[in-house]
């Protein structure tokens, strides 16, 4: 079952904005639903996000010299 939070939480949970965490929901990058006029927000998900960004950016770097 999931655990939903709010935006406001997962904002604090993630360091985005919750705007911005509203944003990845409607782009379908985070698993989210609306109910009534609050978003409410599946914890794993937005933490599998979050993780799946750190590893992305960890291989990125300076590019290598010729």
């Amino acid at each position: 079952m999931a655990d939903w939070i709010t935006t406001g939480e997962a904002a604090l949970l993630t360091g985005y904005t919750a705007e911005n965490v509203r944003q990845l929901v409607k782009a379908g990058k985070v698993k989210g639903q609306r109910w009534g006029r609050d978003w409410q927000i599946d914890r794993s998900s937005v933490l599998a996000y979050v993780q799946m960004v750190a590893k992305l950016g960890k291989k990125r770097g300076p590019k290598p010299k010729n």
